[in-house]
C-alpha cells in the first residue's frame, strides 16, 4: 500500500512539472534581444520603478531582495501580472569586493502607481517607488553565468570610449533570462543586458 502511495505521489509530481512547463510563462523572448550582442548607444525614457535596496553580497542578500521585490510588485494594482517581466538591478560599490555592494533591485511599474502595499521587509532591506533616469545609454547583451561577465563589461567600456562617451550612471543589469522561481536553470543559458547611462565626453 505504501509503495502505491509513493508511486502515485511521484506520478502527480511529474504531471505537475509537465503542466508547469507548458502553462507557466518561460520569461521574456530572448530572441528579441539577439541584436544586442553588438554594443550600441541608444535612448531610453525615464521610468518609474519599484526598487528594493539591499546592501551586501548579492549571493547572500539577493534572494531576499528579489523575494520582497516580486511579492510587493504583484500586490500593486494595475501592474502586468505576467511572469515574463524581467527584473533589473543597479549596483554601487567596489566591483571587486561584493560585500561592499549596494544593490537596487527593481521592476518597472505604471506611471499611475503612487503608493505601495504594506510590506514585511527584513532589517536593512527597504522598498520604495522612484524614477530611474535614462536618456543616452550604452548596452550590450551577455549570455552566460554572472561570474564570467567581466570581458563583456570591459568590451562595453571600450565601446563607450571609442564612441566619444563617458559613463555617468551606475552599472545596470537587465535580467532577461536567469534563475527561475523554482529552478536555477543552466547559468550558461542566462541572458543579461549590461547597461550604463552615458554622456558625450568633453
Amino acid at each position: 500500500m505504501r509503495k502505491k502511495i509513493i508511486i502515485g505521489a511521484v506520478v502527480v509530481l511529474v504531471l505537475a512539472a509537465v503542466v508547469l512547463y507548458f502553462i507557466v510563462p518561460k520569461g521574456p523572448d530572448v530572441a528579441a534581444y539577439e541584436f544586442l550582442k553588438d554594443p550600441r548607444i541608444a535612448k531610453m525614457p525615464d521610468q518609474k520603478m519599484l526598487v528594493v535596496t539591499a546592501k551586501g553580497d548579492p549571493n547572500v542578500v539577493g534572494s531576499k531582495a528579489f523575494k520582497l521585490l516580486f511579492s510587493t510588485y504583484f500586490k500593486i494594482p494595475g501592474v502586468p501580472k505576467s511572469m515574463a517581466i524581467a527584473p533589473r538591478a543597479r549596483w554601487v560599490g567596489d566591483m571587486n569586493v561584493k560585500p561592499s555592494w549596494t544593490g537596487y533591485y527593481a521592476l518597472p511599474v505604471p506611471e499611475a502607481t503612487t503608493q505601495l502595499p504594506a510590506i514585511d521587509a527584513e532589517p536593512g532591506i527597504t522598498a520604495e517607488l522612484t524614477t530611474w533616469a535614462y536618456g543616452d545609454v550604452a548596452e550590450i547583451l551577455y549570455k552566460g553565468p554572472y561570474s564570467e561577465e567581466r570581458p563583456t563589461i570591459e568590451k562595453l567600456h571600450q565601446y563607450i570610449a571609442q564612441q566619444g562617451y563617458k559613463i555617468v550612471g551606475e552599472h545596470e543589469e537587465d535580467y532577461i533570462k536567469g534563475p527561475g522561481m523554482f529552478f536555477a536553470g543552466d547559468p550558461k543559458e542566462y541572458y543579461t543586458i549590461i547597461r550604463y547611462r552615458v554622456a558625450k565626453a568633453k
